[in-house]
Order: C-alpha cells, then structure tokens, then sequence
C-alpha cells in the first residue's frame, strides 16, 4: 500500500511514517501543505491512499480537497486528521470528500481502523467519538 500523508508538523509526519511501516509495511511519501501534496500528485498518482491534516500553510485540508474534485484525483480516499473538535468541520470535510475523518490524537489502533473500513469501502467514516 502507498499512501501520501499532508501535514505541517515534521513531527507528525515522522509518526505517520512509522505508524504506516507498522501498518502493513506501507510505503509513505510526504508533503508539508497542500500545494506541496499537488506537486507530489502531479508526478506520481498510484497513492492508495491520503492522509490530510485540516490546518496547514499556503493551503489548508480543505482547499485541498477541493482541488482535487478540479483535478479529478477523487478515486484516491482521503482520511482527513485534525486537532478540529467541532463536528462542523468534519462534516464539511466530509461533504468536500474526505472519505473518514479522525481528530487529533489518536490511537494507533483508531487509525488502523479506519484506514482499514475507507479501503474495505465502508466509506465514508466519521468518527464521532471525539467529535460531539
């Protein structure tokens, strides 16, 4: 499995990387902003997977999201993983097509969880348990 994860923090994004090797010995790219995460997708788009944080510079989660319907890259699922504890935006994230939608911080296990339901297809995922 290849999955890009998008997130600001370096520190994140070393988690993730050792989160996804654990995790069925995934092979991870990063990018640090969603215009980074674009240029990435532009010379590779085999990803079966993204991880989106919300908040990020130059262009956040959802701006993201919404470039990608432009682009057409919506056959790639996108979890989107945000410190965001407002149902709203998880439901807009939702709406933009984020397939699940997980908040900060997280078990290893809710996140192998849900990346497991989005690439059964039992999309789309909200977990509410944080949320409301």
């Amino acid at each position: 499995m290849k999955v890009l994860t998008v997130d600001d923090s370096r520190l994140i994004q070393r988690m993730y990387g050792l989160l996804f090797m654990k995790y069925k010995n995934c092979e991870v790219a990063q990018a640090g902003n969603g215009v980074e995460a674009l240029e990435v997708l532009s010379h590779d788009k085999d990803f079966d997977m993204i991880i989106l944080d919300m908040n990020m510079p130059l262009m956040n989660g959802l701006q993201f999201l919404e470039k990608m319907k432009e682009l057409r890259h919506r056959h790639i699922p996108v979890v989107m993983i945000s410190t965001e504890d407002k149902e709203k935006a998880a439901l807009q994230a939702m709406k933009l097509g984020a397939w699940g939608y997980l908040r900060k911080p997280f078990k290893s296990e809710e996140l192998y969880t849900l990346v497991d339901q989005v690439m059964a297809g039992s999309a789309p995922v909200l977990k509410t348990s944080r949320i409301c």
